[in-house]
């Protein structure tokens, strides 16, 4: 029964890889008519890419969800909300420094841009938004403030930088947002924001604990148009 229960999941996983692939490889194969570089790398990639992803996402769901969540059920305790701020861009920070997308997202454009803008640069400056808009997340929970008094002046900010910023930092910063909205930074800080909504009072953790990895999102989109901005200097 142990060994059922195990094997679930792991097909779960299968089920979610396993078509995906297929269909790359009757693309490559059947349409393209392109051979596989190596029959044998291709199969024992696919296994580590699914036993990989099995293990990310179960490890997760027993470590990093649940103390996530009691972190945020116990932010409170600090008693000062500018330390709950500063734990909030810290978290999102070096939490955005580990997001598997991001850092091929970086790769990809160090390698295009012949080292103009370099993976480091790029995942830093991410980084730094994400965080801030963890800041302004929290900060929206405690306070209690309409989720639109943030969200419009932010998007404000990001149609006035998108005509200063070069190219191709507009195109830069929307695929960011969506490389920091990975499986490391989504369960974090969602489990963070929904502990702190539930022990606050008056508030309501079903309206307030969700949002914040949209405004995370949306500061990565400022961070790099700026960094954009700061390369004409």
């Amino acid at each position: 029964m142990k060994l059922l229960d195990y094997m679930s999941p792991l097909w779960d996983t299968m089920k979610g890889v396993l078509p995906l692939t297929g269909a790359l490889l009757f693309v490559q194969v059947v349409i393209l008519r392109k051979p596989l570089a190596s029959i044998a790398e291709f199969f024992v990639g696919l296994v580590l890419a699914i036993l990989g992803l099995h293990f990310f996402l179960k490890g997760t769901e027993m470590t990093l969800i649940p103390m996530a969540d009691t972190v945020g059920r116990n932010l409170f305790l600090l008693k000062r909300p500018w330390l709950i701020l500063v734990f909030g861009f810290i978290i999102g920070y070096f939490g955005t420094l580990v997001e598997p997308a991001l850092k091929v997202l970086a790769y990809e454009v160090e390698t295009l841009s012949t080292g103009v803008i370099t993976s480091g640069m790029l995942v830093h400056g991410v980084a730094a938004g994400f965080g801030l808009g963890m800041v302004l997340g929290l900060y929206r929970i405690m306070s209690g403030i309409p989720y639109s008094y943030i969200l419009i002046p932010i998007l404000l900010i990001i149609f006035i930088l998108s005509f200063f910023a070069p190219d191709p930092f507009p195109s830069l910063a929307m695929d960011s947002a969506s490389a920091t909205t990975g499986p490391v930074n989504i369960p974090l800080n969602m489990a963070i924001a929904v502990g702190l909504a539930s022990v606050l009072e008056n508030v309501d953790p079903l309206l307030s604990g969700f949002g914040i990895i949209g405004l995370t999102s949306l500061g990565a989109m400022v961070s790099v148009m700026v960094l954009g901005i700061m390369t004409r200097f």
